[in-house]
């Protein structure tokens, strides 16, 4: 068994000409978050060691249908997703990985010709725009958020909502998207949002939804 700290996270440049896909239904990597992953089938033992040998960068790629098919038999992927950097590995005895992503960017994908064993693509960073988020709309999703883990700590104590103190507007808009939001479809089209004061209104509409809701189930439960 083998572990180790990975020292990538620098320019990304050199992976996006060709950057390996790993699809994972229901799963969405937002910029800043960090992921988990178990790495078992084969091909993809296969990209992570073709990825700890290069430039360390992934992208995560949620598949919005399994049983929705490209015309080569594939299952249709989305066009944008999370680009990420391996921080730490184990390679297990078996050959399989436990790896630790953490989101840096978001990406348009143009998928390559497929060459076994896994996919690839070309990806292009999507620039954030609206980087100027209005007082009130912070000050709502800040609201929105608190609220909604107060009602998850009435069933778990131990919840709380991760996020750096110095992250701004977008950043926190990601985290708590990754961390709070619950349908991977409203993760994704977060993740699409290239406007922060989109994303912030996404995230904080979403968040109220899911917190009445919520709150009307457990109302009536007891």
């Amino acid at each position: 068994m083998t572990s180790r700290a990975s020292t990538f996270g620098g320019d990304l440049g050199s992976a996006l000409s060709d950057l390996p896909l790993f699809p994972l239904p229901e799963v969405v990597l937002l910029p800043g978050a960090l992921m988990p992953l178990h790495i078992f089938e084969p091909r993809y033992r296969a990209m992570i060691r073709d990825v700890l040998a290069t430039h360390g960068a992934l992208a995560v790629v949620n598949v919005p249908d399994p049983s929705k098919l490209d015309e080569r038999g594939m299952p249709v992927l989305a066009t944008v997703a999370g680009v990420g950097t391996i921080l730490d590995h184990v390679e297990l005895p078996s050959g399989r990985f436990n790896i630790l992503v953490r989101g840096r960017a978001r990406v348009a994908l143009e998928e390559r010709p497929f060459v076994p064993p896994y996919r690839r693509a070309l990806a292009t960073l999507l620039a954030t725009t609206d980087e100027d988020v209005p007082s009130e709309s912070l000050a709502a999703l800040m609201a929105a958020s608190s609220a909604f883990v107060t009602l998850m700590r009435r069933r778990d104590a131990t919840f709380e909502l991760r996020a750096p103190k110095d992250a701004d507007a977008g950043g926190f808009a990601d985290h708590c998207a990754q961390q709070l939001l619950i349908d991977p479809r409203d993760r994704q089209a977060v993740l699409e949002a290239t406007s922060v004061r989109e994303r912030v209104r996404l995230v904080t509409e979403t968040l109220s939804l899911q917190r009445m809701t919520l709150a009307a189930g457990h109302g009536a439960m007891n």
